[in-house]
């Protein structure tokens, strides 16, 4: 009895653990993401974006978002960028300056067009009309200019109003939009106005204690038909290189004179007024005074959600990323111990979050483990970026922070094109060797900031090897495809430029950081995975690493395409559409990662077959998804936990291609099972099954 209650005890505990968590965690990108600000939407930042014009590849856009969760039938008083706030774009280009290196600073003013109606647009007018005022500073903030006035298109509150003669009598709601878009007298274009939110998450299934993705099988984009406020500013590249070069005058595709930090804030006067009613009052029924005080902020998508506690988000937003840095104590051991780590396959509270089971951490790097640590001061490091007569302390800080070396970088400095921040290609086995570079975003003067190198190339959003896994996938192309792992020369990879080099609208961060929590960035630089066993397993590319690349939330797209021309957001939802929820539901599918060549002249091979189960915990039917490389004889089997085989599910001669097999599991009892893939008789991969009922 005591056993019982104790193992009870333990469950609740767990999921107490997991609820304080993962109520902290994905509000979207950075949506209602800390107490304070939550209360305050209208400075609410919820995603910023950085990436170069596809189509002119000479600018770069950026994207910062706000005022989440925007119901586009949200009337009589649509949402509306706030007055009375700041709301910046910083950018740093110098990692020998302090502080930002370019500011552009918005403020919005409202005007009440028509004030006999309760209809937001009537007769051609509009009901708190919305204009603003772009300054800019290239002196760190000391002085602003003017450079631009423009207006924000209306909500889109439905056909009446928009096109027909009682409203605008607009063509369409894009001929709004473009007639908004201006340039500035200093050479930027802008846009700002209500858009489709372009990120995409299942926030319900990621509430229900990290239901994602769902092990039911469907999952649901929460923001599906939501909208969202949008600062867009599309910069030339030369106005934000440090030294105004252009891309062309970069001297690499990684050259570091090209690395810009990107951050978005809100801010708002000390103090407010609320006035006694007076027609005579030229201040209104309110007034604000005081100095002025950052209220939100954001860089890196979720650091604030997923990395950052409940008791610190509040601090968080008040703090620069130039005071990132120095709060070392207080804030980097959330960097070196990611919590969300401890729910991962086989650590402490992995089994209360199956749908993580996927992802798993390599020994070493598990959290309160020394990681590299024990390598620094001696020859092994020396020379590379975790050398401490190269960048002191910031990579190899202390003891029992095993992940100072892959995601504090990847969150708080930025990647420096120096071992061991290279591919695992040509490395020869040894993980701090000189590899195959894949990114140079190095910006270590400030913490978190969304980094981009300008001079990396774009890849075409029709290419065939463009991925919304960003730089992940240029790993997994760097390392096993023909095309990039015969050399270890200095060459674009698609999705170089993908997150974190930048963030573009498709790729999808909430999979690429949980997957980076799991240790791929340690893998693509040669610390593999447990179960790879040099001279014993064939390829690195084992089953460990295969499970962490086909981790899926669920949700891997946007509930609507991206324009191919700026803002690129789509415009806003319609007051009037009816988003059927039920259609929202996605299918989890099998995780694509790219095309898979059977060896590497470098070591790096693949393995020639493998397979993905789903839904897992499973009830009555299972879907197992699998690829043959080549023409091989294929045996599939169920085996119980004890090893014992139950049923053959396909034993046949298969050409090389992509298979299913769909198979009823109601003979099966409640427990745990295991599929078995064998090729011409040699076992390739175990794949663990729950049946649930």
């Amino acid at each position: 009895m005591k056993h019982k209650i104790t193992r009870l005890k333990l469950r609740w505990l767990v999921a107490i653990i997991c609820l304080s968590i993962f109520s902290a965690v994905l509000m979207s990108s950075s949506h209602r993401e800390a107490p304070m600000i939550a209360n305050d939407p209208l400075a609410d930042n919820t995603d910023l974006y950085a990436f170069r014009n596809p189509k002119n590849p000479d600018k770069l856009v950026i994207i910062a978002n706000y005022i989440p969760f925007q119901l586009p039938q949200g009337g009589p008083n649509f949402y509306q960028f706030g007055e009375h706030i700041r709301y910046e774009i910083h950018i740093d280009n110098n990692i020998a300056t302090a502080g930002d290196d370019i500011i552009y600073r918005f403020t919005f003013k409202k005007v009440n067009e028509d004030p006999t109606t309760f209809f937001n647009i009537r007769l051609g007018k509009q009901n708190l009309r919305t204009t603003y005022t772009l300054e800019r500073s290239v002196d760190g903030g000391k002085k602003f200019n003017a450079i631009l006035t423009g207006d924000v298109p209306p909500p889109n509150i439905g056909p009446r109003s928009i096109n027909s003669p009682v409203g605008l009598g607009a063509s369409s709601y894009d001929e709004l939009v473009n007639k908004t878009i201006k340039y500035a007298s200093s050479g930027e274009r802008v846009f700002c106005g209500p858009v489709d939110d372009p990120f995409f998450v299942d926030l319900g299934g990621i509430f229900d204690l990290g239901d994602a993705p769902r092990q039911s099988g469907k999952s649901v984009d929460g923001l599906k038909c939501i909208n969202v406020s949008s600062i867009a500013i599309e910069v030339p590249i030369e106005i934000l290189q440090k030294d105004h070069k252009t891309v062309a005058q970069a001297k690499t595709i990684l050259d570091p004179d090209f690395v810009v930090g990107i951050w978005a804030s809100a801010s708002r006067q000390k103090i407010k007024t609320l006035n006694n009613i007076n027609s005579n009052n030229p201040d209104g029924f309110e007034s604000y005074h005081g100095d002025w005080v950052q209220v939100s902020r954001l860089g890196m998508p979720l650091t604030n959600e997923a990395v950052i506690p409940v008791g610190y988000k509040d601090y968080w937003n008040r703090l620069t990323p130039y005071q990132d840095l120095g709060e070392l104590k207080e804030f980097g051991n959330f960097f070196y111990n990611p919590e969300l780590a401890l729910y991962t396959h086989g650590q402490p509270f992995g089994t209360a979050v199956p749908a993580f089971d996927k992802l798993r951490v390599q020994k070493g790097f598990k959290n309160g483990e020394d990681g590299l640590y024990g390598l620094k001061g001696t020859s092994a490091v020396a020379g590379t970026a975790l050398d401490d007569k190269i960048f002191g302390t910031l990579l190899l800080p202390a003891p029992h922070s095993p992940r100072s070396v892959d995601l504090w970088p990847i969150f708080q400095t930025g990647v420096p094109n120096l071992s061991p921040y290279q591919l695992a290609t040509g490395k020869n086995g040894n993980p701090l060797a000189n590899g195959k570079p894949f990114i140079n975003n190095f910006l270590p003067n400030g913490g978190d900031m969304l980094r981009i190198n300008m001079a990396v190339p774009v890849t075409p959003r029709d290419s065939k090897d463009f991925s919304s896994d960003g730089l992940i996938n240029a790993c997994v192309l760097g390392l096993t495809d023909a095309r990039f792992n015969t050399s270890t020369k200095l060459e674009f990879i698609p999705n170089m430029d993908g997150f974190p080099n930048g963030r573009r609208l498709e790729d999808d961060v909430t999979r690429i950081e949980l997957q980076a929590v799991g240790g791929i960035a340690l893998a693509a630089l040669g610390i593999w995975y447990d179960d790879y066993i040099p001279g014993t397993s064939p390829s690195p590319v084992t089953q460990d690493l295969i499970n962490v690349l086909t981790y899926s939330t669920g949700v891997e797209k946007n509930d609507i395409e991206f324009r191919d021309k700026f803002p690129f957001e789509q415009a806003p939802w319609a007051g009037t559409h009816i988003c059927d929820c039920g259609t929202s539901a996605q299918t989890a599918p099998m995780a694509s990662i790219g095309s898979f060549p059977m060896t590497s002249t470098l070591g790096v091979a693949t393995p020639e077959v493998f397979a993905t189960t789903s839904p897992n915990p499973v009830v009555s039917t299972s879907r197992i998804n699998y690829r043959v490389e080549s023409p091989s004889q294929i045996t599939i089997s169920v085996m119980d936990e004890g090893g014992k085989f139950l049923k053959v599910l396909t034993n046949k001669k298969q050409d090389a291609g992509n298979y299913t097999i769909e198979w009823s599991t109601a003979s099966l009892a409640k427990g745990s099972y295991f599929i078995s893939i064998m090729k011409n008789g040699e076992l390739k991969q175990t794949l663990p099954l729950i049946k649930a009922e």
